[in-house]
């Protein structure tokens, strides 16, 4: 290790060492011959050059680049000792222009988090990767950046081997990251591991194999090959692939991290004519955003109080969503969480305010309601924009699964649920059996793969995202909407117990018999979505320290 370069500033840097068993492994696919041209950017300790060079083999040119002076120095120092010719450039890998030399670019690039990447170290590193026809957003990590800049330096045909987050797989960001890779490179291998790779460190990651690129971009793939090993040890151990073929090239890649057996299963469902996606049905909208809820919305008895008509309030699915967790919100949940003292109302004079209106509005000016954002950009501020009632309330923030629920009373939403405005053509269909039949296994993998996760091991899934959200055709629900309606009151029982997982048991039952869908396929399918569910719990877990 590196005296000279403290642990806090590679941190911040974005340093994380690569254990020699991973770096060896990539070092030695990408490198193919004695006299490949080889370059590691953000080399540190040059642990990827230190494998392509072991041996005194390698007789070719050895290229590094580290931002760290002292680093750069100590780096190129310890090659040399080790009898490896190399040259290791200090300063900015940005900085450097692209000139398609090398045969293999290989090493980890930095990690470092939007928060910390920015002013002219986010400019440089934007253009780069402009140069090379990757639009990173301001969310973007460095590593982005770093990747589409790294295949500029390769020769056509020439091979990338990195050390990536897997936000590669999985974050909105990425999405021109992974078109690129998919269209330069005519291979795309990506090694995911069960267990950490960097002890102590929440990130995840993934090895990113690709091969034979070309800069003009006409010859790429329409699949990843994908490895699943335990640990860094494994590497070695032979396993076939998988392949997985994504919806587009820049569609998230979460799929992939969907173990071997399950993951043939559910491409093989999604892509068949028995299941589609949400947007399919319907189209998902945010709900409302009022500025200030505990100001506009109510209890019946408080609107009561403040001597309000009817007219002055509209009907409310309460802020939250944990009453969604049902397959209908009816009048009577409705009712009995108003009579509990629940909002369920909202305060939207539609016309000219009653007295009792206006009382209420000038109280709200007094304790500066109208200053809040949302307020002070419409008027008048005390109306909030209107939505009409969605046909289904999706719950979208999740600890276990997003859930439909059909809207029988017609409430309104706010903000804390989406709602799902359905076709005409499937409006009835849906109304009466979506939310029941989404609560099929594979749909529930589905939303792992499509949602991201959040603090606290949350699953969020915004509207685009829920638009992708696998979920049986039109065609199979109508076929088996008798089983479904038989089995409604089983599934509610269940659903009130909290026990989601047993209800979709049952819904597989119905759903996936008729489709010849093997025992041993759902349960796999079923233990990926609990695979998936509890890494995300686990990275939740670590993130907040419990």
């Amino acid at each position: 290790m590196l005296h000279e370069d403290p642990a806090e500033l590679r941190k911040a840097r974005g340093a994380f060492f690569t254990p020699p068993a991973v770096a060896r492994f990539i070092a030695d696919w990408a490198v193919r011959s004695p006299t490949d041209a080889v370059l590691e950017p953000s080399c540190g300790e040059a642990v990827f050059l230190h494998e392509a060079g072991r041996e005194g083999r390698h007789q070719g040119p050895l290229v590094g680049v580290e931002v760290h002076e002292a680093s750069a120095a100590a780096s190129e120092r310890s090659l040399r000792a080790e009898g490896i010719a190399a040259t290791i450039h200090s300063g900015d890998f940005f900085d450097h222009e692209p000139d398609g030399s090398y045969n293999a670019v290989i090493g980890n690039p930095p990690y470092v988090r939007y928060q910390g990447f920015s002013g002219d170290a986010r400019a440089r590193a934007r253009r780069a990767a402009l140069r090379a026809g990757v639009s990173l957003t301001g969310l973007a990590s460095s590593w982005a950046a770093f990747t589409a800049h790294s295949a500029l330096f390769l020769r056509r045909g020439g091979r990338l081997g990195l050390v990536l987050p897997a936000e590669l797989l999985t974050v909105n960001y990425a999405a021109d990251v992974r078109r690129f890779l998919m269209q330069h490179f005519s291979g795309v291998r990506l090694v995911l591991f069960v267990e950490r790779v960097f002890p102590g460190v929440l990130e995840e990651v993934v090895l990113l194999l690709a091969e034979d690129f070309n800069a003009d971009g006409t010859t790429g793939t329409d699949h990843c090959d994908v490895y699943q090993v335990q640990n860094p040890a494994a590497l070695l151990d032979s396993s076939e692939p998988t392949k997985w073929v994504p919806s587009t090239p820049s569609a998230k890649w979460t799929a992939s991290m969907v173990p071997a057996q399950a993951l043939t299963a559910y491409a093989e469902l999604t892509s068949s004519p028995s299941f589609g996606v949400l947007q399919e049905w319907g189209e998902t909208s945010l709900g409302m955003v009022t500025g200030n809820n505990k100001y506009f919305c109510m209890a019946p008895e408080r609107a009561e109080e403040l001597g309000l008509s009817a007219s002055e309030l509209v009907p409310l699915s309460p802020p939250g969503s944990r009453h969604l967790r049902q397959l209908s919100f009816t009048r009577s949940a409705y009712d009995t969480l108003g009579q509990a003292g629940s909002s369920t109302l909202l305060f939207r004079p539609s016309r000219t305010p009653s007295r009792a209106a206006r009382t209420y509005i000038r109280a709200g000016e007094k304790t500066g309601v109208q200053e809040a954002y949302k307020c002070r950009v419409r008027s008048p501020w005390w109306r909030v924009p209107d939505v009409a009632p969605a046909d289904l309330l999706l719950t979208y923030m999740n600890s276990l699964t997003p859930q439909l629920s059909t809207n029988r009373v017609g409430v309104r939403h706010l903000n804390s649920v989406h709602g799902v405005y359905l076709k005409q053509d499937g409006g009835r269909l849906g109304s009466d059996f979506l939310p029941l039949a989404a609560l099929n296994s594979v749909t529930l993998l589905g939303a792992e793969t499509v949602g991201r996760a959040y603090g606290g091991g949350m699953l969020k899934m915004e509207p685009r995202e829920a638009d992708q959200w696998p979920m049986p055709s039109t065609e199979l629900v109508l076929r088996c909407r008798s089983d479904l309606a038989s089995l409604r009151p089983r599934v509610k029982g269940l659903l009130n117990a909290g026990r989601l997982l047993e209800a979709s048991e049952l819904v597989d039952d119905v759903l996936l018999r008729p489709l010849n869908v093997s025992a041993v396929e759902v349960e796999a399918i079923r233990k990926a979505r609990a695979e998936l569910a509890a890494r995300r719990s686990a990275r939740g877990r670590d993130a907040t320290g419990g």
